[in-house]
């Protein structure tokens, strides 16, 4: 069978990967072409286009770039055309994905779509498009399950969270070579994870690394995105108690005492990990305003979400400063904050739905596309 699968971001390609696998298992004569990254490519099939060339974020970047987007959208539509798949796989990447989505459904290709649009959390009129134009979705967070079914009569598979497979599935890494390898002594590690655009970088990352000092007994380590320059990161790195690493954001995560996370998947991966963290968020002045005013979320992180309750600290905007930073990373040091964070990890590991997401998502997908 023919798959053709659309991931526009750093998550979709890790995702992705893991149920290209999972595919090829399932159907060992599958020809996968896909829109992804490096992940991806790594598994095997032929890949289209790079996500680097594809993720724009917020209103003005969106705007900016609204030729670039539509050239991309045509040039999908052809190149599906020339390969003729049995069915279209997408991966969240809703602005992109549901413009293809809406055209495959008139050409009659079968339409699956893995890891739901957030349209609970905004554009919740996008369900009128997804009820018309995508066959089967396949969601990833429990809450989704009853949005879809119970407040619009929309049937869908919940099939677990493809992260607790891709960190399940990892290979340890050794903490002394770790530290040997990249310098560092024996202070316990807080990561600093600034996101991997390079807008969200400049934004946050300057605020993160001004606690460095206030922390003197700690060292820090930033998560450099795989798809940025070392030379973004430089300027960042002028304490000698900062250190950088490049494309290794679990094998840091394992080894870390604790993390300022910026918002995004970010914090469940930091949470799977059992590592504490502080959610650090702040946009650009207009994309929050227009944000707050059309999001009605209680929540911004995926931990809090999913557990309907505060379980780690989010500074959002204007609170997203040095003093409130400081404040928030010394709770989480030691003491009761640390252990009820750590209490409530365990109890969301379990309502995500254990091991096995990508290998029930290629089970389905197989199974109906057969029929």
């Amino acid at each position: 069978m023919k798959y053709y699968i659309i991931a526009g971001e750093a998550s979709g390609d890790l995702h992705g990967s893991n149920l290209m696998k999972a595919l090829y298992k399932e159907d060992t004569a599958a020809e996968i072409r896909f829109w992804g990254g490096d992940l991806m490519q790594n598994v095997g099939g032929t890949l289209v286009k790079h996500y680097r060339e594809l993720a724009f974020m917020g209103f003005i970047e969106v705007l900016a770039n609204l030729k670039t987007i539509l050239n991309n959208i045509k040039f999908c539509k052809n190149d599906i055309e020339k390969f003729q798949p049995d069915v279209i796989i997408f991966i969240d990447y809703p602005g992109f994905n549901m413009r293809i989505a809406t055209w495959a459904k008139q050409k009659k290709i079968p339409t699956h779509y893995y890891i739901s649009p957030q349209i609970w959390a905004w554009k919740e009129n996008r369900i009128k498009a997804i009820k018309r134009d995508v066959d089967f979705m396949y969601v990833i967070l429990p809450f989704e399950k009853d949005f879809y079914e119970n407040k619009h009569n929309y049937a869908v598979d919940f099939v677990g969270h493809p992260l607790i497979d891709a960190i399940n599935n990892r290979s340890a890494v050794n903490e002394t070579e770790f530290r040997k390898e990249y310098q560092l002594d024996e202070k316990p590690i807080i990561a600093l994870l600034p996101g991997s655009r390079k807008q969200e970088i400049n934004t946050k990352l300057k605020i993160m690394v001004s606690v460095v000092k206030d922390f003197p007994e700690y060292q820090f380590l930033i998560a450099g995105a795989p798809s940025q320059d070392f030379e973004l990161y430089k300027p960042y790195l002028e304490n000698k108690n900062v250190h950088f690493i490049s494309n290794r954001t679990y094998d840091l995560l394992s080894v870390s005492h604790a993390a300022l996370v910026t918002s995004g998947t970010a914090t469940l991966e930091t949470a799977l990990f059992k590592v504490p963290e502080v959610v650090c968020y702040k946009g650009s002045w207009i994309s929050y305003q227009i944000a707050k005013r059309i999001i009605t979320l209680k929540f911004i992180s995926l931990v809090n979400l999913i557990m309907d309750k505060e379980v780690v600290k989010e500074l959002i905007q204007g609170e997203l400063n040095t003093k409130n930073l400081k404040v928030e990373l010394s709770k989480i040091l030691e003491g009761i904050n640390r252990k009820k964070m750590l209490e409530n990890y365990t109890i969301l590991e379990e309502k995500l739905g254990g091991i096995g997401a990508s290998e029930k998502t290629a089970q389905l997908i197989v199974s109906r596309i057969k029929k």
